[in-house]
């Protein structure tokens, strides 16, 4: 009976040994099935990814670089040597001036000496409608209620007669012209002269204001309805008919969008500009 379990015992642990060679045979004649057998080579080696390194000591704000606008000159036939002395004249201006950064939509406060009294100053608070200019001759418009009445005033940024620059908000809008807040409700225009300055956002970049204003009841200074202004803050539907909309897209230049002359990429020149105006400044 002892010898009859005993056998018993044998033939099991043989099963068990043969089913795990069979395993092991299978497990390892897998891959060279799959790989079509012994005669084919070996799947190319592919290096890993550069792991990519963030430097977490430098902020947004110091990482994000702003160039001035006025400093990149315009597509046509200039002399670039004009350009290269002016860029000189605003560095030496921007080294006594702080002109700080700002955009068209954002609330400024200008401090400009008068003309007819050498001992007195003026400052004027308002939004800023639109930046035009290259160079020396860079200017920006502020616009503000007063009295009910609307006031602009251009000033020339470079101007020897301006005494302090302030940012009292900094943001951007939908356009980079808000000329046509001159056809808006007051309400749009209009900006306290006490206006303390708020405190830019933690995250670095510019906050964009999407607000769209409502219009006053036509004539218009210009007709902003139709596609060659492309404005993306106004409420159309609260002042104008869908028939006037459509007359309005009556004159859509559809071939504009393919003009490749209309714009250039100026990357390469505004890394130039950046190192001379940030080597130049910190002399």
């Amino acid at each position: 009976m002892a010898a009859s379990v005993r056998c018993v015992r044998t033939a099991i642990c043989s099963l068990r040994a043969f089913g795990n060679q069979n395993e092991r045979f299978l497990s390892t004649s897998l891959p060279r099935l799959a790989s079509g057998g012994d005669g084919d080579q070996p799947p190319k080696f592919t290096p890993p990814t550069k792991p990519v390194i963030i430097d977490k000591t430098q902020t947004d704000a110091t990482l994000r670089r702003f160039l001035s606008p006025e400093f990149i000159p315009p597509r046509q036939r200039t002399n670039p040597q004009k350009f290269r002395l002016e860029r000189k004249d605003m560095i030496q201006r921007r080294k006594v001036l702080n002109i700080p950064e700002f955009y068209v939509g954002s609330i400024l406060a200008v401090t400009m000496s008068d003309p007819n009294d050498s001992g007195k100053s003026n400052r004027f608070v308002g939004i800023c409608i639109q930046r035009s200019g290259k160079g020396l001759g860079a200017t920006f418009v502020l616009r503000n209620i007063v009295e009910g009445q609307g006031v602009e005033i251009r000033y020339e940024m470079y101007s020897p007669r301006i005494q302090q620059f302030e940012v009292l908000k900094l943001e951007k809008r939908l356009d980079d012209n808000l000329m046509y807040l001159r056809d808006a409700l007051p309400e749009y225009s209009t900006v306290d002269f006490n206006m303390k300055p708020m405190t830019p956002s933690l995250s670095g970049e510019v906050p964009v204001n999407t607000l769209k204003v409502r219009m006053k009841p036509k004539p218009w200074s210009k007709r902003w309805e139709r596609p060659n202004f492309n404005i993306q803050g106004i409420r159309f539907d609260l002042c104008l008919s869908p028939e006037k909309m459509e007359e309005a897209k009556k004159w859509e230049k559809p071939w504009l969008e393919y003009d490749m002359l209309k714009e250039y990429d100026t990357t390469q020149l505004e890394k130039n500009i950046w190192q001379e105006v940030q080597q130049e400044m910190s002399k």
